[in-house]
């Protein structure tokens, strides 16, 4: 690109790493989302009832300082708005924040309003002909372009306050008292009879197995297609092992949501670190297939805990447990189950219908926990069910997560981002609190969904892949419940 001529509006460009020639946005938009950095007041963003939750805003280093006013919104379980303000940076620092006296998380979205602009109104056509007349003369070939579009303006002014769209600087979230909170509804009269009977129905079904060997490219590992008679459909996925002899530790992975064809890698790494991997479809499809299923599969017989498309899900999750246990390459000893989102939710889940029979939980992000959470003043996530259809939330509550981690004897780890709406957090606390046996939660303080913010995963990854590496040379998983024991309530 040709660099921008030495006016002051080629100087602004170049302060946005931008030129003239290639900007085709208003330079004046792109410049009003200031740089600032939020802190909250307690690192782990877990507060007690009564405590002041807020956040800590300041001007990095090298940062223009912002003019303009932020407002911000906090919302109770991302549903219920509990305080509105705004604040400036004047001085180059500024807190805000709410106390809130009953269990949450609460749900921060902060946007920015420029200052108005000190040019009048009536400069702008005049400036932005000539800016115009520069973009041509720097580049040529925008002629053709910019008379295609003769109503754009390369610079656009900024109206006073009200006026203007205002910009998203951020999300946050904190989470208070959250070994508090509660499920939303009971579970089904039922629900432990509805699934002892689907289970009983389970095991008269004979347990096939047909393996095909199949190449890879890890080295000391054999990989097998695997596909196993389940109740109604079959179970499919990739099953690696080992290469030396032995019996090893056995690792079940469940898949997040949608409709795709797994990788092998997801195995065979695993594998090679020294685990019998089982990675189980969610689908009964072939593993390398990312068809054959609608995409709204989870919206398939959802008037019904009998047509449920998560009832043959959950029944071949747990014929790949059995299956894992029955295998001769299997120690006897370790079972891990592990996966994200509807991973998490499908690992949850066969915990709690097969209890005794697994070593630990590792999740982050599960979904699926708290479905009927809206008539409850939380905001639910995926499957995203109808909130009005009465059947529907009748049939939600056989598969959430919520009701089988009382159930779950298996000490169990859980990730959970602050911010996310795909998973909401709320919920996650919920599943966590039912959980009898030992529990530890990864906070995500700054986390959407995995695949919205995965650089906000690191927490997730280092303690997950630190657990992992220890139940597979042997050690146990002794969770560290320091923010799973039940706060007691401290006012400041």
């Amino acid at each position: 690109m040709t660099p921008a001529p030495a006016t002051s509006a080629g100087r602004a460009a170049r302060a946005l790493g931008l030129t003239l020639a290639g900007c085709l946005l208003p330079l004046a938009a792109l410049a009003s989302i200031p740089q600032v950095t939020f802190t909250p007041f307690h690192a782990d963003g877990i507060y007690r009832l009564g405590e002041q939750v807020g956040w800590t805003v300041t001007v990095p280093p090298g940062a223009p300082q912002p003019r303009g006013r932020f407002s911000y919104t906090i919302k109770r379980n991302d549903l219920d708005v509990v305080k509105t303000g705004s604040f400036s940076l004047k001085t180059g620092k500024a807190t805000f924040g709410t106390r809130f006296d009953a269990p949450a998380m609460l749900y921060v979205v902060v946007d920015y309003e420029p200052s108005p602009t000190a040019l009048p109104l009536k400069d702008y056509g005049t400036l932005n002909q000539g800016l115009r007349a520069l973009l041509i003369k720097t580049d040529p070939a925008l002629r053709g372009l910019l008379a295609r579009y003769p109503h754009y303006q390369p610079l656009a002014p900024q109206f006073p306050s009200g006026a203007f769209a205002e910009h998203r600087v951020t999300t946050l979230g904190a989470a208070l008292a959250p070994t508090l909170l509660r499920p939303s509804v009971p579970a089904p009269r039922n629900f432990g009879a509805f699934w002892a009977g689907k289970l009983a129905a389970l095991a008269k079904v004979p347990m096939r197995a047909k393996l095909t060997p199949i190449p890879t490219a890890q080295a000391g590992v054999r990989l097998f297609r695997v596909r196993i008679t389940s109740l109604g459909s079959d179970v499919r996925g990739y099953l690696a092992v080992p290469a030396r002899g032995g019996r090893f530790p056995a690792l079940v992975i469940y898949q997040y949501a949608g409709v795709y064809a797994l990788r092998t890698a997801w195995a065979t790494n695993r594998a090679a670190e020294g685990w019998l991997t089982l990675d189980v479809d969610s689908h009964d499809i072939a593993p390398g297939s990312a068809a054959g299923v609608p995409q709204n599969y989870p919206q398939i017989g959802d008037r019904s805990p009998d047509t449920s498309y998560f009832l043959d899900m959950y029944l071949r999750d747990t014929r790949a447990l059995h299956y894992i246990r029955h295998s001769p390459y299997w120690n006897g000893k370790t079972v891990v189950l592990t996966g994200v989102s509807m991973g998490g939710q499908q690992s949850l889940a066969t915990a709690g219908l097969n209890p005794g029979k697994v070593s630990a939980v590792i999740v982050d992000e599960p979904s699926g926990a708290d479905m009927n959470g809206l008539a409850h003043g939380r905001r639910p996530g995926y499957p995203f069910y109808s909130t009005t259809d009465p059947a529907v939330l009748r049939t939600a509550a056989y598969f959430d997560p919520v009701n089988f981690a009382s159930h779950i004897t298996a000490p169990t780890l859980i990730a959970m981002g602050f911010i996310d709406t795909t998973a909401p957090p709320a919920g996650i606390w919920t599943v966590l609190n039912q959980i009898p046996a030992p529990k530890e939660a990864v906070p995500l303080v700054d986390s959407d969904h995995m695949n919205i913010t995965p650089d906000e995963q690191a927490p997730w990854s280092e303690r997950s892949e630190e657990l992992l590496a220890e139940l597979a040379h042997g050690g146990t998983f002794v969770p560290n419940q320091a923010l799973t024991r039940p706060a007691t309530r401290r006012v400041r």
